[in-house]
């Protein structure tokens, strides 16, 4: 069972749009930066991201995105349901056809893993993640590699 690469990468872009969210609408093209996230794929994303009512887009010049809500009303489980991924720990998606079209043996219990899973993702918001001393650190650190990573072509042109 995993979560994967579109719910994990939906997660951490509306992560980094709350750190962020004081500075204005922000650009795709600087959250694939500071992320590692291909710009291609963080439109996709903000395209659900979007319809759900998650995030608005800003247009024109220095617009971008910015979060729709406040990130305590927004849950990382309201993320993941909105890029159209789901937590599932079964092996059958959760058609209960795991054994020859049939329900196996431990169906039941992947299927109730799953639902608590995704309990403990609504339990969680991005208020209480971006609280952490840890994703405050790492934050600045990317922060700080973004910004010379802009000043470092402007320097070597001098």
């Amino acid at each position: 069972m995993r979560l994967t690469a579109k719910g994990r990468y939906a997660v951490t872009a509306m992560l980094d749009l709350a750190v962020h969210q004081n500075e204005g609408p922000i650009s795709l093209a600087d959250i694939s930066q500071r992320q590692g996230i291909s710009l291609s794929y963080l439109e996709q994303l903000f395209s659900k991201l979007r319809r759900r009512d998650l995030v608005a887009s800003v247009r024109g010049p220095g617009g971008g995105y910015r979060l729709n809500h406040q990130p305590q009303d927004i849950s990382v489980a309201s993320i993941v349901d909105s890029v159209d991924e789901n937590v599932d720990a079964t092996r059958c998606s959760g058609r209960a056809d795991c054994q020859h079209g049939e329900t196996c043996l431990t169906h039941e219990l992947w299927a109730d893993l799953s639902d608590e899973i995704h309990d403990f993702l609504s339990k969680i918001n991005l208020a209480s993640i971006i609280e952490k001393r840890e994703v405050q650190m790492i934050a600045a650190r990317q922060d700080a590699m973004a910004e010379d990573a802009v000043r470092l072509p402007t320097e070597e042109l001098v």
